[in-house]
């Protein structure tokens, strides 16, 4: 059994657009004294596996900062408020970043990304039922549409291409049920 470790103090060292860092002072299980970083993501976020009906998976492909390059991921985005439905964020975020509606949304999974220093939550969904229409992007975004099969993305994911955290986890719960 895990001895549990005691936080003594918790400190701001940064408030973010939609993080928050954390300079911990822990008491470990041995009495040693460490500090750990600790990232807080206030809202919360959603992401949807959005299904065409012909099968195919619709991707979005834009730049992420942190790793400085373009990524291939599910769309997602954080929640507008902390009592936000996650289903009503991921509907929301569908349409804004493919110009796609559902007319079926379905609870996939719920993940924690990072749960080594960040308390980030994402739920998936499953959207079916798809119309297009018009994206709606944030100034800051520049997002390309793409759509492939599940098969192709498996393929992405064990080649080490695809590698977002919730795009890797989501493609792979929605492949096993699909063959369930």
């Amino acid at each position: 059994m895990v001895k549990k470790n005691t936080r003594l103090k918790r400190e701001l060292a940064y408030r973010g657009t939609i993080l928050d860092i954390y300079k911990d002072t822990m008491q470990l299980e041995n009495g040693n004294i460490e500090e750990w970083d600790f990232v807080s993501h206030r809202m919360g976020a959603a992401a949807v596996v959005p299904v065409m009906p012909d099968g195919k998976i619709i991707m979005v492909r834009q730049y992420r900062n942190a790793i400085e390059r373009e990524t291939l991921e599910i769309p997602a985005g954080k929640r507008d408020s902390i009592d936000e439905d996650t289903a009503i964020c991921a509907t929301r975020e569908l349409e804004e970043e493919t110009g796609y509606k559902a007319d079926k949304i379905e609870f996939l999974l719920s993940l924690r990304t990072t749960v080594a220093f960040c308390d980030e939550f994402v739920d998936v969904y499953l959207a079916t039922g798809l119309t297009p229409g018009v994206q709606h992007l944030d100034d800051s975004e520049s997002i390309e549409v793409e759509t492939y099969t599940v098969d192709e993305l498996c393929e992405m994911v064990y080649a080490g291409k695809l590698q977002d955290a919730k795009t890797v986890a989501a493609i792979m719960a929605y492949a096993n049920k699909i063959k369930s």
